[in-house]
């Protein structure tokens, strides 16, 4: 599973600016990576797009697990079920939906609607996430603190809060890798000047694959793999606790 993965990094480091030779190692696409404006900037969109997602999706997500886990209202199983869709829908479809919603409304496309595209997703993993953390409480803890004269909300902020963040924290994690690495539902998105890094990474191997995107490719992969990796351990981490 792992080889092709493998060969990328190995050809990242290759001489050749064809990939198919190796001719000696090398860090000049490294060097020539870091110093490419359109990288850069691609990068800089990427971090805002997922910074601003994760960001309202860790806040709505938390609500949204609290009040599914807590609450009971009318057709409560309809509204869990709709909430978590974006969790089996294709990322086609989702981003066929937000283009032809964009469309009718008459909304320009820009990165904040790549933004908002993400919310929806992100606030999906993040509510999973904060949820299963949620089912694993201890519930007199609330009751205890609301008869000892706290408010609900002090109650929430002082008591529940506090449990629930490395949920919260493992959840904004998963998000944000997931944002970061998105390439189909930005690129239905994603308006004039607004490229993600996954879409400067797609129009630049249109024309083939060179070595310095071998090494972007590299570099995603080593971020996205050591964010997962601390999400995974804060996870573990409370399970045993």
């Amino acid at each position: 599973m792992y080889l092709p993965i493998a060969v990328l990094a190995m050809y990242s480091f290759n001489q050749s600016p064809y990939s198919g030779q190796w001719q000696g190692f090398t860090w000049e696409w490294y060097q020539k990576l870091f110093a490419d404006e359109r990288i850069i900037y691609a990068l800089r969109n990427s971090l805002i797009v997922a910074g601003c997602a994760v960001g309202v999706s860790a806040i709505l997500g938390t609500l949204m697990a609290v009040g599914l886990g807590r609450y009971r209202f009318p057709l409560k199983g309809v509204y869990q079920g709709i909430s978590y869709l974006p969790l089996i829908i294709p990322d086609i479809a989702i981003a066929v939906a937000t283009l032809v919603f964009l469309a009718a409304f008459a909304i320009p496309l820009n990165i904040w609607t790549i933004i908002a595209a993400h919310i929806v997703f992100c606030l999906a993993y993040v509510a999973l996430v904060v949820s299963t953390r949620l089912n694993n409480l201890n519930p007199y803890l609330e009751e205890a603190a609301l008869d000892l004269g706290a408010t609900p909300v002090q109650a929430f902020i002082k008591i529940l809060l506090p449990q629930l963040m490395p949920g919260i924290i493992s959840g904004c994690l998963l998000a944000f890798v997931l944002s970061l690495d998105d390439f189909l539902i930005a690129s239905f998105t994603a308006g004039s000047g607004a490229t993600t890094l996954p879409i400067e990474i797609f129009s630049r191997i249109r024309t083939g694959v060179k070595p310095d995107i071998n090494a972007l490719s590299v570099i995603l992969i080593l971020v996205s793999g050591t964010v997962a990796l601390i999400a995974e351990l804060i996870r573990a981490s409370v399970e045993k606790k």
